[in-house]
């Protein structure tokens, strides 16, 4: 379902893939090759949304836009994994959420990091690049990740995993 919230519309790239089964409200930006899976929520109401290039939303997930912050961005490549919430935060390019994870407000997660399944990172907590965080709050759990990790290969491997799930093609 997409829809606008009060006058603000999505904008969604030609090439993104957007589920039948997932929800995108209000001023939510949705670039290329983005992969948004079925059951995620997508809801900027006060806010903005923006999810750049090759930007990956795994199955129900939510992203909350409330206008606490002007913008809450996935950067190029971040992936969000599957049940993870992400509220007014930004992830960094080819970073990772992982699955049931949430971000809290203002967080930022640096380009190449990484927060564990099941993570909690607080308010304006930052994850630094290169580094994995976990538990609740999480906290430094591996300092010396490598740029080539699989981690941080996950949205790209969603723009063609999608191509079996399109109807348009």
């Amino acid at each position: 379902m997409i829809r606008r919230y009060e006058d603000r519309e999505p904008e969604i790239a030609q090439s993104a893939y957007v589920d039948p089964e997932a929800t995108v409200i209000g001023d939510v930006r949705i670039g290329e090759d983005a992969t948004i899976l079925p059951g995620a929520v997508l809801r900027a109401d006060g806010g903005k949304i923006v999810l750049e290039t090759k930007a990956n939303v795994q199955d129900n997930v939510t992203i909350h836009a409330d206008g606490a912050v002007p913008e809450v961005r996935l950067e190029e490549n971040a992936a969000v994994g599957h049940n993870a919430i992400v509220h007014n935060a930004t992830i960094g390019e080819h970073s990772l959420v992982g699955m049931g994870s949430t971000v809290l407000d203002e967080a930022v997660l640096e380009p190449y990091s990484a927060v564990a399944a099941d993570a909690l990172v607080l308010e304006e907590q930052t994850i630094p690049t290169l580094t994995m965080a976990g538990g609740a709050p999480a906290e430094t759990i591996k300092d010396d990740l490598d740029e080539d990790s699989r981690l941080f290969q996950t949205a790209r491997r969603y723009v063609d995993r999608v191509k079996g799930l399109r109807t348009d093609e």
